[in-house]
């Protein structure tokens, strides 16, 4: 039965129009990133933590005011490396305190733009990718088509990346920049786009996008063929029934797969499209650099809310993209 049910499924699925998976997928993962949107700015800050020193109080005698002097002299206060942000939980509470609950949806509205064209693309086109490769491999239709997958996988990934990487400068950009810095960079999105375009071309629009390309198509095998392969060895092998419970133990290990893999190169590619013009040669010299600087642990910076965030986004992805299929693409075919 629970072959049948899954091939019922796949015959649903195939019948849906491209528009209609594309719709679909993009809509499901604007809604989690809207839900999760909090858990990516902590991660962003945590990365970039470390990449220039923070202006902050140098450690002083016990006799000395230090928030008198700094009050009386602000522009006294010496240039120090800092730790400003401390885990998932402390990295929130001190964006809010300092700079206000709105802070932690900097770059929703960029975040929401990439979701339409990155998801849309990554998920809306895996099946009838899928369906592609597999017709040119021709593996056996009864198995799990690791191979198929994973093609399909790091193909809608990587061609997404190509097409939406500009909201994620952008909104890889709002997330980094915090409150005291000196006035704010981008108004909003549109002059956030415009700007980038007149003062470093087009180049700059798409910075970062070969890291980007790799990472996403990382994080599409791990988390797109990770979520197919243990949901349909849960409805084969384990009998479970394709339900809420079936997605979300699925969503939660595909998400932990791709914060594993994908770690590495988010945090090179956050870092090097936060950078000014200049500081790095390349995303290879920005990790060089990096891992020279501050050790093989800052690849892996903001590990938690990172694992948070993925695990998170995927399972209201996931179960949000289920229900949806159930009711627009069922009506798609009555």
């Amino acid at each position: 039965m629970s072959f049948q049910r899954r091939a019922s499924e796949k015959t649903t699925e195939l019948t849906a129009s491209v528009p209609v998976k594309l719709l679909t997928a993009g809509s499901a993962a604007c809604f989690a990133d809207f839900i999760t949107f909090p858990l990516d700015t902590a991660k962003v800050r945590l990365q970039i933590q470390g990449e220039q020193p923070v202006r902050t109080v140098a450690l002083a005698p016990a006799t000395i005011n230090t928030s008198a002097s700094l009050k009386l002299n602000p522009t006294s206060v010496p240039a120090t490396q800092h730790v400003q942000y401390r885990g998932l939980v402390g990295t929130i509470t001190t964006i809010t305190r300092q700079e206000g609950f709105r802070t932690l949806y900097n770059g929703l509205s960029a975040g929401l733009q990439r979701q339409l064209c990155f998801c849309s693309i990554r998920l809306g086109l895996y099946d009838t990718v899928k369906t592609f490769y597999g017709s040119l491999l021709k593996e056996n239709e009864a198995g799990l088509q690791i191979g198929t997958r994973v093609l399909a996988g790091l193909t809608t990934g990587g061609a997404a990346v190509m097409i939406a990487q500009p909201t994620d400068v952008v909104k890889v950009r709002f997330q980094a920049a915090t409150r005291s810095s000196t006035g704010r960079r981008y108004a909003s999105t549109l002059e956030a786009y415009r700007t980038i375009h007149r003062e470093e071309g087009v180049r700059g629009l798409w910075r970062g996008a070969m890291p980007n390309v790799g990472r996403n198509a990382i994080v599409n095998v791990a988390e797109i063929v990770c979520y197919d392969v243990v949901k349909d060895c849960l409805l084969l092998y384990a009998h479970m029934p394709n339900d809420i419970r079936c997605h979300f133990s699925a969503a939660v290990v595909a998400g932990l797969a791709a914060t594993i893999v994908a770690s590495p190169v988010d945090v090179v590619k956050t870092r090097y499209m936060n950078s000014p013009r200049g500081q790095y040669r390349g995303a290879i010299d920005c990790a060089i650099r990096m891992g020279a600087k501050e050790g093989v642990a800052a690849f892996y910076k903001g590990f938690v809310p990172s694992f948070a965030r993925l695990v998170s986004w995927n399972v209201v992805m996931w179960i949000s993209y289920e229900q949806l299929k159930l009711v627009i693409f069922n009506r798609n075919q009555s």
